[in-house]
């Protein structure tokens, strides 16, 4: 039982009728009775709330910046009216509105209500828990009780990425030979002879071609489809890491969109841009999450579903407080890719972490597979660099140019061992990476 606001008011001018009255013990107790009926009847009256039953339906699944619609059927099988008020309760991340409604369902029929979840992070949020209050007709008294209807929306990475995929995929047709601008280099398929012209390579001439035809010709290629290529996302702790601005309508509860974006979350989306070109490209994408085990993983699947099976798996991944363990990634990723194919790393170009974890092993690596090596850069590193009004002001300038040079020393030893390394600002490094991927297949290196 629940006294509402009403009952309070009702005794607070029963307790000035008593400091008024001229025998004020008789009207205590006479107002105290009164009272205490009023009450009584009007919880007697309150609808029942223990009997009600629950239902809910609507999306299971929303991207992060959009919206979810859930409903919440209510069926009252009880001889009363239940009018009052409903609170539906989620993790505050979910975002939910409204978080009070008013409820009027009658005996023995139902009504549904529906609340708009815009989540604020990614991976399951979850309803915690729905509380009933019935109110009586006078308004004095309340049933209340609160019921668990469970329910859950995964909440998927936005893919903000995507708009840099037409202009990508045009280059990529321009690759694939549909355009005139076919390609010549080790490793690609043969597609037709064509006339040599100034400018073509020697090397693609073909003389027994030529020699019949009494013309020098030369060969065109195209990139070759069915490639492998294997997604690697580095979740241990410099993953964590905010960087850059967040999007609007992304930034966690209670902060700012100027506290910036995890780097993972920057990775992520990298990764479905690449994984989206590369799968138009007719290669197979695979996809592992690793920091010192396996946190997720998609292997085998198809060019259609191979999206919507990608924001799934990354939907619940959140950073590892952890150093990545670099020696158990490799041996992951070696025992995943038995042959030569395409392996993206998508980590941070930290000197102390590379020296002590990827580059002992990186050989290992680099000698059966291309590697890529993509980062995201901390645009804020610039910022401070170019600071020089205060002392203060000077110090952060050092410490930032000794970083850069750390991250510009790591980068040069990276590409000593063959590795392709993509290191960009936070919303260039998506683009920039599908950039490199598109270069490796133009030079035939893929």
């Amino acid at each position: 039982m629940a006294l509402t606001g009403r009952a309070g008011l009702l005794a607070a001018l029963a307790a000035i009728v008593v400091l008024l009255a001229p025998e004020p013990g008789l009207v205590v107790l006479a107002a105290a009775l009164v009272l205490a009926t009023l009450v009584a009847a009007d919880l007697l009256l309150a609808g029942a709330v223990r009997g009600l039953r629950f239902q809910r339906d609507g999306e299971r699944r929303v991207r992060l910046g959009q919206s979810a619609a859930i409903g919440l059927v209510v069926d009252n099988p009880g001889p009363r009216r239940v009018r009052g008020v409903l609170r539906d309760a989620w993790q505050p991340s979910a975002g939910a509105a409204p978080r009070r409604v008013t409820l009027d369902v009658p005996a023995r029929e139902r009504r549904r209500l529906v609340t708009t979840l815009t989540p604020t992070r990614r991976g399951d949020r979850e309803a915690v828990a729905v509380t009933v209050r019935s109110v009586g007709p006078l308004g004095l008294a309340a049933r209340q009780r609160t019921f668990r209807v469970p329910w859950t929306v995964r909440v998927l990475p936005p893919f903000l990425s995507r708009r840099h995929l037409p202009a990508r995929l045009a280059r990529l047709r321009e690759l694939d030979g549909r355009h005139p601008a076919l390609v010549r280099g080790q490793g690609t398929e043969f597609d037709s002879l064509r006339e040599y012209v100034v400018g073509d390579d020697v090397r693609s001439i073909d003389w027994r071609a030529s020699a019949r035809r009494s013309d020098v010709v030369v060969r065109t290629w195209r990139p070759e489809r069915d490639r492998r290529v294997l997604i690697v996302l580095d979740t241990g702790r410099t993953s964590a890491g905010r960087v850059g601005v967040a999007p609007v309508g992304m930034a966690q509860v209670g902060g700012d969109r100027s506290s910036g974006w995890p780097r993972l979350d920057w990775s992520m989306d990298a990764a479905l841009l690449l994984a989206a070109l590369a799968a138009r490209a007719g290669d197979r994408v695979d996809f592992l999450a690793y920091d010192r085990a396996v946190r997720a993983q998609v292997s085998g699947a198809s060019r259609t579903e191979l999206l919507s099976s990608l924001v799934d798996a990354m939907a619940p991944i959140e950073a590892e407080l952890v150093e990545a363990d670099a020696a158990g990634m490799v041996a992951a990723v070696l025992s995943r890719a038995r042959r030569r194919c395409l392996v993206v790393l998508l980590t941070d170009l930290n000197a102390t972490a590379m020296e002590e974890g990827l580059l002992p092993v990186l050989p290992s690596l680099s000698s059966r597979h291309m590697v890529v090596v993509a980062s995201v850069a901390d645009p804020r590193v610039a910022g401070m660099a170019a600071g020089r009004g205060t002392a203060e002001a000077v110090y952060d300038a050092a410490a930032a140019e000794r970083l850069r040079g750390e991250r510009r020393e790591i980068t040069a030893v990276l590409r000593r061992h063959g590795v392709e390394v993509v290191d960009a600002l936070p919303e260039d490094v998506a683009p920039a990476l599908a950039d490199a991927y598109l270069a490796l297949k133009a030079t035939g290196r893929l």
